[in-house]
């Protein structure tokens, strides 16, 4: 007979566990970001110019995802970041004027030192894990494949970090914690204080989001 202890202690275990898997998966990773985003488990991510000053200016934000900006500009974004104490996040998708090759992480990393990557493209990832930037592949889950693709990369690609998009799922960012040992970001329709704690009690590690309020919890 199984009793309520007997369920306590299983609990305990398997969370043990996971704890023991994600811990695997950090050793070849610059735990600086890690404890950066484990710190503060809120990550600002910025689509335009004031929302890069609003979060500038937030001393507890130590993680900023740049989701916009060209070749020409983005070199400053990423100083701005920089120059205020922060962790700079590139969305590659989102630059506008870069390529799609293994190149344009070259180029960031050259030309803006940025801290790492955002990206849907594991061929990227690969890239940005070869120039030791930080690298956080992004999976959108709109059907059960996107949640076997995190299974099979998370073995090929190794990313630092997933992010997944929508955040509101917290059934299923549980089921990726237990399948994959590489930490996950929720991101993606998180605009409260509920949304926030549902993602992590489901095994997140951090949301990031685009709405200012959160940003001041």
């Amino acid at each position: 007979m199984i009793t309520a202890e007997m369920l306590f202690y299983f609990a305990l275990f398997f969370s043990d566990m996971r704890l023991l898997w994600r811990k695997e998966g950090l050793k070849k990773m610059d735990s600086r970001y890690y404890n950066a985003i484990e710190g503060n488990p809120v990550i600002a991510a910025v689509k335009d110019q004031e929302g890069l000053e609003k979060c500038c200016g937030l001393e507890d934000i130590q993680v900023v995802f740049i989701l916009f900006g060209d070749i020409c500009s983005i070199g400053e974004i990423v100083s701005r970041v920089r120059e205020s104490g922060k962790f700079a996040m590139v969305h590659l998708d989102l630059v506008a004027g870069l390529s799609s090759k293994e190149i344009a992480v070259d180029y960031i990393k050259d030309n803006t030192g940025a801290d790492g990557i955002i990206t849907t493209k594991p061929q990227l990832i690969k890239r940005g894990r070869e120039l030791s930037m930080c690298t956080i592949l992004r999976y959108f889950l709109i059907d059960s494949m996107a949640v076997e693709n995190i299974r099979y990369q998370q073995r090929t690609v190794k990313p630092d970090f997933i992010e997944v998009l929508p955040g509101l799922m917290p059934q299923i960012i549980d089921k990726i914690s237990r399948l994959s040992r590489t930490p996950i970001i929720a991101g993606g329709l998180i605009t409260d204080k509920e949304a926030v704690l549902g993602a992590l009690s489901a095994g997140a590690i951090a949301v990031s989001t685009t709405n200012q309020d959160v940003w001041r919890m």
